[in-house]
């Protein structure tokens, strides 16, 4: 391992570490276990020419592919047993034929390396790109992948990610959610109910008192409520593969609470693509904006975020700004110049 990035690895500091290099070779000198996040985009096969050359300028897919997994081979080594590996990748066209790209990559991650994937994000871009062919759609989306090495125990955040909560209010002495749910028609759709006996009458309003309670003191931040023969069970009313439509045959309502925190952050993403960052030099810079839930979700504070294609330095100069370590590697002296800015 060279001298910069031991001392670097050593050192508790916040200042980020490029360094200047082939991603394989460099990685191959990093001890094993020494990074918390691996969140990159590497070129994506024939679509340019970069400053220095390198990955995405052979001749066959093939080759393209041997290249790319060696690297990931090598991330996956360095990669703690706790981290993430977030791998942004586009598609190609040959001959008029869409390659699927994206997913031979992450079939041959999963078939080949042992990573699990987790999530498919897909990067919706929003304005997307031109596209003068009158035979296709426009391409508006990109794949970026979560894989991790470990099923259970792997570093992940969701608090840090979740979408704000609306805030519930008091009206006339009555709780309203933040969408409008005050229970009043739960209550009536209760005690009208033909399809609940009077018991389970009883028990679905108990349940409905504590969970307008539960919203008062901020304990959940929304609610939903399924009574039998009112509402359809979430999912599928099968009871053979549902426990919501078991529990909603035997007991004859369910509450849905939603978390306090927020919404659960989805797997699509609404991201304009980065038009004015560098462009002048590097043509392909990843918006900001595509690398703060990765970091913020399965990146320790603290801990160490790897881009071995880091290009103008995107997905460092977000570490920094959350409070990571950020170590990027490039080919390219002119990009990294630009990085370290």
């Amino acid at each position: 391992m060279s001298q910069p990035i031991a001392r670097w690895l050593e050192e508790d500091t916040a200042e980020p570490l490029y360094v200047r290099g082939d991603a394989r070779a460099i990685l191959a000198g990093l001890p094993a276990a020494c990074v918390d996040l691996c969140m990159t985009s590497p070129p994506y096969w024939g679509h340019r020419r970069y400053a220095a050359g390198g990955l995405g300028e052979e001749p066959g897919l093939g080759d393209y592919l041997d290249g790319l997994l060696a690297v990931l081979a090598e991330v996956r080594r360095v990669l703690r047993p706790t981290g993430s590996l977030w791998l942004n990748l586009g598609d190609s066209y040959r001959q008029k034929a869409l390659q699927g790209v994206p997913w031979r990559v992450a079939i041959a991650l999963m078939d080949q390396q042992r990573w699990i994937l987790r999530n498919d994000v897909i990067w919706h871009k929003v304005k997307g790109g031109p596209d003068n062919a009158r035979d296709k759609l426009r391409p508006m989306h990109e794949h970026l992948f979560h894989f991790v090495k470990q099923r259970k125990g792997y570093f992940y955040d969701d608090d840090a990610i979740r979408s704000p909560p609306g805030e519930t209010r008091v009206e006339e002495g009555g709780v309203i959610s933040a969408t409008g749910v005050r229970g009043v028609r739960y209550r009536r759709q209760i005690r009208r109910s033909n399809a609940l006996s009077g018991e389970e009458k009883a028990a679905a309003e108990a349940a409905l008192d504590a969970t307008l309670a539960d919203l008062a003191a901020g304990r959940i931040g929304d609610f939903r409520m399924v009574i039998r023969k009112q509402q359809r069970a979430t999912h599928s009313d099968a009871e053979a593969v549902s426990g919501r439509a078991r529990e909603l045959a035997e007991r004859g309502f369910y509450v849905l609470p939603y978390h306090p925190k927020g919404a659960k952050l989805g797997d699509v993403w609404d991201i304009v693509p980065e038009d004015t960052h560098r462009r002048t030099v590097h043509f392909a810079p990843y918006p900001e904006a595509l690398c703060r839930v990765p970091i913020l979700a399965t990146c320790p504070p603290g801990g160490v975020v790897l881009d071995p294609f880091c290009g103008t330095g995107t997905t460092v100069r977000v570490a920094q700004a959350l409070g990571r370590r950020g170590l990027g590697v490039d080919l390219a002296e002119a990009y990294l110049a630009l990085a370290r800015g």
